[in-house]
């Protein structure tokens, strides 16, 4: 399907109570493509209001007999049902998706089939929650049990946004909690499709809501909800320190999942064209604009040229353009995210950093309309730099080279981020005695980003706090109840 066959909507309502709705302000927002820059759609600019109402929605049909206390494995068919329509509507979610934030159409597709997934594996775990029997003595026995929290709040960012609602939303429900969802302003349009979805699946109305807006409106007036019982927010650390403060406020638990500045560590034993091929894919993948991306390449003095010249000519077939017709490479998310990218790229010409590849905007043809940056490589990288430290989030990797293991662990270390990392080596002992020093809530082993949804997902240091994915997150959406009894 190219641009031009593309339809969407000109207004998508938010999900409340079942019903499809404006704001109660009347206002709306408009959201833009990427790949041009030109409006796509309005939703509504949702604010307290309209919070209130989805909270309020997802508070009673919490407290209501018909989720929370249904049958597990009767909410595991709920939920395997919404995976099966995800797939069932791929063409339509994913044509939204890539619209909404420029990934290619295929990125987005693979997307879709992810989200599928998470409520898929999800629904599978619903009536296997177990707890656990704890022998006191003659007199007495406990058990423990997994209970819901109620009303979570879910804040999701752009770069992946109905993949990360699925990831923090299957678990949320697998466990009997209501979910209200606050998409990103920029690409909210799967997430509102995703409320409706629910409904034909059999989720009883309010149980998932959709409420659109802004982050310092919508956003703001979800964390402070008190029945709101507890938050997943992901996106930066600025933003999540404000979240984690109101919560603290409330005495209400947090899981965050925040920024990133992760490292590959090569050595010269390694597969050198299975990293220019990590390079590329970190490059590539939704413009570089992934929290876990491995935006430093850690290598080692005497593979460095091997690795310059291999990142190089992979980089040099990237294709380029609108997600629509699937390249390679996408734009950025907005403007502002364009700015940033490219200013970035300047102060790395002013620390002393050497270009290898890239360093500027794309302005040829129908490429000068979007937000397109040239995936850009950069060495004589020092571990004090900004561009070393401070997450880009565009198509930007920094080279640093090491000489010992030591250095090559004190540079993937030095950064305040511990979202992932890896290692690139033929020496299995090596890669494992490295990964448990290193600081990261996941650590890749010859091939980076590998796993699934069964893999947990988190940070270390201010990365974050908490883990989604797998059955760790059913502990991060649940609380531990023990009861007690005399026999």
């Amino acid at each position: 399907m190219s641009a031009a066959q593309a339809v969407v909507p000109d207004r998508h309502n938010m999900i409340i109570a079942g019903r499809a709705v404006p704001a109660w302000s009347g206002e709306w927002l408009t959201t833009y493509d990427p790949s041009t820059g030109e409006p796509l759609a309005e939703v509504p600019r949702g604010a307290a209001p309209d919070v209130d109402a989805a909270v309020t929605s997802a508070h009673q049909a919490y407290r209501a007999p018909d989720w929370s206390r249904r049958k597990p494995h009767e909410r595991g068919r709920a939920l395997a049902h919404l995976g099966r329509l995800l797939l069932d509507d791929m063409d339509q979610l994913a044509m939204l998706e890539t619209l909404d934030s420029g990934k290619p159409i295929s990125q987005g597709k693979r997307d879709v089939e992810l989200a599928a997934r998470y409520f898929e594996y999800y629904a599978g775990i619903c009536d296997k929650v177990e707890g656990s029997h704890l022998p006191l003595d003659a007199d007495h026995m406990a058990v423990t049990t997994k209970e819901p929290y109620g009303v979570v709040g879910v804040i999701v960012p752009w770069n992946a946004p109905l993949n990360q609602a699925a990831r923090a939303a299957a678990p949320a429900l697998t466990i009997g909690n209501a979910v209200v969802l606050k998409p990103a302003e920029e690409t909210p349009l799967t997430a509102v499709r995703l409320g409706k979805l629910a409904l034909e699946a059999g989720l009883p109305p309010g149980i998932l809501n959709v409420v659109t807006g802004l982050g310092e409106e919508a956003g703001q007036a979800l964390v402070e909800h008190p029945f709101v019982r507890r938050i997943s927010f992901t996106g930066s650390v600025e933003t999540g320190r404000l979240v984690a403060k109101t919560a603290a406020d409330r005495i209400v638990p947090v899981g965050l999942e925040l920024g990133g500045k992760s490292a590959n560590i090569v050595f010269p034993d390694a597969d050198l064209d299975a990293v220019a091929a990590s390079v590329l894919r970190t490059m590539t993948h939704n413009a570089g604009q992934i929290c876990s991306a491995a935006t430093r390449l850690v290598v080692h003095r005497d593979a460095l040229n091997d690795v310059l010249d291999r990142v190089a000519a992979a980089l040099a077939k990237v294709t380029v353009g609108p997600g629509m017709r699937d390249p390679m490479l996408g734009p950025l998310i907005s403007q502002t995210q364009l700015d940033r990218v490219l200013g970035y790229i300047n102060i790395a010409a002013q620390e002393g950093a050497t270009t290898v590849t890239g360093g500027s905007r794309y302005t040829d043809g129908d490429l000068a309309r979007g937000y397109f940056v040239q995936p850009t490589v950069f060495t004589d990288v020092s571990p004090n730099m900004r561009i070393a430290n401070e997450e880009i989030f565009g198509p930007v990797v920094c080279v640093l080279p090491f000489t010992t293991e030591d250095e090559a662990l004190e540079i993937a270390n030095g950064t305040a981020y511990g979202l992932a990392a890896g290692v690139y080596t033929r020496d299995i002992g090596r890669a494992l005695a490295l990964a448990r020093r290193l600081e990261a809530g996941q650590v890749f082993i010859n091939e980076y980003q590998a796993g699934g949804v069964e893999t947990p997902f988190g940070g270390y240091k201010q990365s974050g706090w908490g883990r989604e994915k797998g059955m760790a997150a059913i502990d991060h959406y649940s609380q531990l109840k023990t009861t007690i009894i005399r026999l």
